[in-house]
């Protein structure tokens, strides 16, 4: 009785020691915990994904959202602006600056006596409908180390309303014209001049085509016909 058991129990061992050391050269050669494929070996199919951000609408240029701005629209969307920033005229700075007559203004020095950071100082130019826009998009992406924690406005609306109702507090530059809409220059098949069969109105005509000029229509003079009409007598 013990002999069998024993005997059982070294199969059953030999038989976990060979699929442990299966299990080990399988996971070498298979590379097992790891991207890479074995040498030679291909993968059966990739499956590709769609390319994010391709093929989407970039939506209306600015000075189509300019528009058809609203001020009003831009007043409620301006509300969150306020627990930073003052926009009537002699309106004290806050955490952030005063923004009456911000527009036209110089980047970093609109209001006096704010500590604006060095990001936006040093960002130069002025404070025109496009520098706003991008502004209002990203701050920090705008001027990068702005001491601005606001994330912005996504909505190209949004922004084209709040600056609308900023510019009704002075200092405004003339909006940026609406882009002209495309014009389409291909020709439909078989419009164009010379592309369909038969002549082109004032275009010389070719030699095979004045051959073909002549009308079936047209009479053909018969075999028996005078040639001479001067003297020629009348056949029944």
């Amino acid at each position: 009785m013990d002999d069998r058991f024993n005997t059982a129990a070294g199969w059953v061992l030999f038989a976990g020691i060979v699929a442990l050391g299966s299990s080990i050269v399988s996971g070498m050669y298979f590379h097992a915990g790891s991207s890479e494929l074995p040498e030679g070996v291909e993968p059966g199919y990739f499956v590709q994904g769609e390319e994010t951000g391709a093929g989407e609408d970039a939506g209306p240029d600015l000075g189509t959202l300019l528009a058809s701005a609203d001020a009003a629209a831009g007043e409620a969307v301006f509300a969150k602006c306020t627990a930073c920033h003052t926009i009537e005229q002699g309106g004290a700075n806050g955490i952030g600056p005063n923004l009456y007559g911000v527009f036209g203004s110089a980047i970093g020095s609109h209001a006096a006596g704010f500590a604006y950071s060095s990001a936006l100082k040093e960002k130069g130019g002025q404070w025109d409908w496009e520098s706003m826009n991008a502004w209002l998009e990203s701050p920090r992406g705008f001027a990068s180390g702005t001491k601005m924690s606001f994330a912005g406005l996504s909505k190209p609306e949004d922004r084209a309303n709040v600056m609308e109702y900023m510019a009704t507090f002075g200092g405004a530059p003339a909006k940026p014209a609406p882009a002209a809409p495309e014009v389409e220059t291909e020709e439909v098949a078989g419009q164009a001049p010379g592309a369909g069969p038969g002549p082109v109105e004032g275009a010389q005509a070719g030699e095979a085509e004045a051959a073909g000029a002549v009308s079936a229509d047209q009479p053909v003079p018969g075999a028996n016909a005078a040639t001479n009409t001067g003297g020629a007598t009348k056949v029944d």
